[in-house]
């Protein structure tokens, strides 16, 4: 081991065992029906096999994970950077994947040394699992279960994202999401779902975004028209911006807007 290479790597336990694993090609058929169930363009076994870097990207890190377990450190890195330079997606070696894994697209992804990744997680293209600390201790984020985590999402520090939670497109992640959750925004704002996701379907409805912040807004500018109504103030202030029903911001008055 080379002073560069952590020391933590020979003490860290494993969060997420696996040692109830199947073989490397039953591991392998798992992948390919994954991407068929999760990604709808998919026309085939054959098509995910020879052209889905996301895939390939998994394939890889298996063989530099076990590199890696081994104190193979050099070598293993050596061939992730092969990996990253031929998919696009950098997943270091020391990482933790679990099973049915799908990296959709999978261009810009990066997923960092104590990263550990529970079974039927999906991750979108542009998604960061990164570190905040210069500490050689679990740095990285844990996400559980049935994760869906959106393009462009950054998910940083050693947080847990819990099971069966949805991660929004674009949305900084830095606080440990209960399970059953919708993050969105910047910073994420964590909203906890009432109803419970059966089974372990992956959670795609990305269109489904609530807005709290918005929603906030809203119910104050109705409250406060009810406060001035029975003041009797004129509420002629507010009434020229308003929200339609299709979710778009109307303002009334004739100024033109232009970017």
């Amino acid at each position: 081991m080379t002073a560069l290479e952590p020391a933590m790597n020979e003490e860290r336990e494993p969060r997420l065992r696996t040692a109830d694993r199947p073989g490397l090609f039953s591991l392998m058929a798992e992948d390919v029906r994954a991407a068929l169930e999760r990604d709808p363009a998919a026309r085939g076994a054959a098509e995910v096999i020879f052209s889905y870097a996301g895939v390939h990207a998994i394939w890889a890190h298996r063989l530099e994970h076990w590199l890696w377990a081994r104190h193979l450190y050099g070598l293993a890195r050596v061939c992730a950077q092969v990996s990253r330079f031929m998919t696009g997606i950098e997943i270091h070696p020391g990482a933790q994947l679990g099973r049915r894994l799908f990296i959709d697209h999978g261009m810009g992804v990066v997923i960092g040394e104590t990263a550990e990744i529970g079974n039927d997680v999906t991750i979108y293209h542009g998604v960061t699992l990164g570190g905040v600390s210069l500490e050689k201790t679990k740095r990285h984020p844990t996400l559980e279960d049935d994760v869906v985590v959106g393009a462009g999402a950054k998910i940083l520090g050693n947080i847990t994202i819990g099971s069966h939670s949805r991660i929004g497109a674009n949305a900084v992640v830095v606080k440990p999401v209960p399970p059953q959750s919708v993050v969105v925004g910047v910073p994420g704002q964590i909203i906890r779902r009432r109803h419970e996701t059966p089974g372990a379907a992956a959670d795609l409805s990305h269109t489904d975004i609530p807005d709290a912040i918005t929603d906030s807004l809203i119910d104050l500018m109705y409250r406060m028209a009810e406060v001035e109504a029975k003041l009797g103030l004129p509420g002629e202030a507010h009434e020229h911006l308003h929200r339609e029903e299709n979710g778009v911001w109307q303002y009334d008055d004739q100024a033109d807007y232009s970017i």
